[in-house]
């Protein structure tokens, strides 16, 4: 997993919080330390400095960074200091809400993180809400959505890299037989993409495009207006090619008629750590245009700031 870069002499957690605190003091907040801070220390660095923040001033870190910063530059800050689990579980509550509802958010949480990352986000989201993130999706959810969703965040994929081919071939068959069918929601559809494992299931997918001739996001294209069939060709991009995922969610918040800030803060900071170099690369290829020009197009002060510092421009 790629780490931010964090400069060499890094202060300690106890520096970095007496140094927040005076960000918050005096007149006016001081936005420029707290990028320098935070946007340069990682999820573990992160983690201690709302700890020791707590201990030292009897307060929580994320309440005073709500109380002191405003509109995006607020929703970045915050989103990148919470810890990624219960960002993750956060991010997922909202997709479920009636006002904030999304289907793709939840596909995105539960495609894009490693097995033990949505495990974790699971138990951050029965701390935090007292229930399951299973139950929240199957009751905000219906038909074909839910049959796709709920097993979709209840896995626990194998995360190795051995591949069986006979199974490939034949789960290659199975898929194209059911897409052949217009069967979209078919059981063994959902059962092969909510449980194999990457790799096993990329395997499959080089099968299903060597023997039909036909890349299977292709064939799942018969009616691009049906909104079930674009969810599921972006749950297959998720867990086959991310970067290309986040790369098309990255071009369409930044191209859309007033950028979709909400989609550009989310990608940003919950891949910064992951894979942003790869995310980075393929907005260009695709785009010819860096992404950090991309971004200091769209976006202004403080908020561009921080989000060129987190993709490591700064």
């Amino acid at each position: 997993m790629a780490t931010l870069k964090v400069p060499a002499s890094v202060a300690s957690p106890a520096e970095d919080c007496e140094q927040l605190r005076k960000a918050f003091t005096g007149w006016g907040t001081n936005e420029a330390l707290i990028i320098q801070i935070l946007a340069h220390r990682n999820a573990a660095q992160r983690k201690l400095i709302r700890e020791t923040y707590a201990a030292t001033y009897g307060e929580d870190l994320l309440k005073d960074l709500d109380s002191e910063l405003s509109s995006d530059f607020q929703c970045v800050v915050l989103h990148w200091t919470l810890d990624p689990a219960e960002r993750d579980a956060y991010l997922a509550n909202e997709a479920t809400k009636r006002l904030t509802c999304s289907n793709w958010v939840i596909m995105e949480v539960a495609c894009t993180r490693s097995s033990f990352d949505l495990f974790k986000a699971r138990q951050a989201y029965h701390a935090r809400y007292k229930k399951s993130l299973e139950e929240d999706v199957a009751y905000h959810t219906t038909g074909d959505f839910r049959k796709l969703l709920v097993p979709l965040v209840s896995a626990f994929r194998y995360e190795g890299d051995e591949v069986n081919m006979m199974l490939a071939k034949s789960e290659a068959k199975i898929l194209h037989e059911k897409i052949s069918k217009k069967a979209y929601s078919d059981e063994e559809l959902i059962r092969i993409l909510t449980t194999r494992s990457k790799a096993q299931l990329n395997a499959a997918l080089n099968q299903y495009n060597n023997q039909f001739g036909n890349a299977i996001n292709k064939d799942l294209k018969a009616d691009p207006k049906d909104e079930y069939l674009t969810l599921l060709r972006a749950t297959i991009k998720c867990l086959t090619c991310p970067e290309k995922y986040f790369e098309k969610t990255l071009r369409l918040a930044i191209n859309k008629l007033g950028t979709d800030e909400g989609a550009l803060t989310r990608v940003v900071v919950t891949r910064a750590e992951v894979d942003m170099q790869r995310i980075k690369e393929e907005y260009h290829k695709r785009n010819s245009v860096p992404l950090e020009r991309a971004i200091a197009g769209e976006t202004t002060g403080d908020y561009e700031k921080m989000l060129l510092a987190l993709i490591g421009h700064a």
